[in-house]
């Protein structure tokens, strides 16, 4: 699986939340404004990397995420293990444990995650899981 671009990624974004959807719909719910170009070569990108799908209904074709959101995420975070913990999820974990400030409460909670096998979705940007 490759890596997604920002623009991409904002994508995805939109199709796992959404779900299947058409260009126009797309654009309406991307952050930014983005002309309709951009997004068909990002659309383009996404299909050929195989990280959408399409299907045409009438003269319309509507895109849908074929990788999943926790594919994505379990890639991306072991990417980003390899890359700055020297492929240790101890050393990411220590090192979250000591920049995010958790409470005792939070601390306990993750405890309890653990203990049971647990593990939370990925949330999108700016929303709280």
């Amino acid at each position: 699986m490759t890596r997604f671009t920002p623009g991409e990624l904002q994508i995805m974004q939109i199709l796992w939340s959404e779900g299947e959807l058409k260009p126009a719909d797309i654009q309406q719910r991307y952050p930014e404004e983005i002309k309709n170009p951009a997004l068909r070569s990002y659309l383009a990108v996404l299909l050929a990397k195989g990280h959408v799908t399409r299907r045409k209904v009438g003269k319309a074709y509507f895109y849908k995420a074929a990788t999943r959101r926790r594919s994505a995420f379990r890639r991306t975070l072991r990417e980003l293990i390899n890359a700055y913990c020297d492929g240790s999820t101890q050393a990411l974990l220590v090192s979250l444990l000591k920049s995010e400030k958790l409470s005792d409460q939070e601390l306990l909670q993750l405890k309890r995650l653990a203990e049971a096998g647990e593990t939370p979705e990925p949330s999108s940007p700016g929303k709280q899981p």
